[in-house]
C-alpha cells in the first residue's frame, strides 16, 4: 500500500479527487499517479465526500508501537526475579538466565506472549542480565 501521505499533500490528492468527481480525469489515471488500487481509490473518495473540509491523507497511531502493556512488564520482572533467586542460591546449579523457560511461563501461567527478543530486553533494562 502507498504511503500518501509521504508522498503528496492533503491539497493535491483534494485536487485530484475533485478533478475525478467532475470527471475531468479518469480513475485509472489517478490511480496510477497515486499508485493505489481501486479500493483504497473508493475509501479516499468516501472519505473526502463525507467531509471535504476536514479530508487529510495523515494518519496518527492510535497505540503506541514497539510497547508492551504494563501487565506483561510486571510479570517478566517478576519471573526475572525469580529466575536470579534461584542463580544466587548455591544450592541449585543454575548459572545463567533461562529466558526461553521464561517465555514458556508468561504463555503458560499468564496466558501472555511475548518474543525472546523482548524478555532479553528487558532483562537488561532491568539490570538482570
Amino acid at each position: 500500500m502507498a504511503q500518501l501521505h509521504r508522498k503528496f499533500t492533503d491539497g493535491q490528492v483534494k485536487e485530484m479527487l475533485q478533478r475525478y468527481l467532475t470527471n475531468e480525469v479518469e480513475r485509472p489515471y489517478i490511480q496510477e499517479i497515486l499508485r493505489i488500487g481501486k479500493t483504497r481509490f473508493f475509501a479516499l473518495i468516501k472519505s473526502y465526500q463525507t467531509n471535504p473540509a476536514g479530508f487529510s491523507i495523515h494518519y496518527r497511531r492510535q497505540t503506541k508501537s514497539r510497547s508492551i502493556a504494563p501487565s506483561i512488564e510486571r510479570n517478566v520482572v517478576k519471573e526475572l526475579t525469580i529466575e536470579k533467586r534461584l542463580i544466587q542460591n548455591k544450592d541449585v546449579p543454575i548459572r545463567s538466565y533461562k529466558y526461553s523457560y521464561i517465555k514458556t511461563r508468561l504463555e503458560s501461567a499468564y496466558g501472555q506472549k511475548i518474543s525472546l527478543p523482548t524478555i532479553i530486553d528487558r532483562a537488561k533494562k532491568h539490570g538482570f542480565s
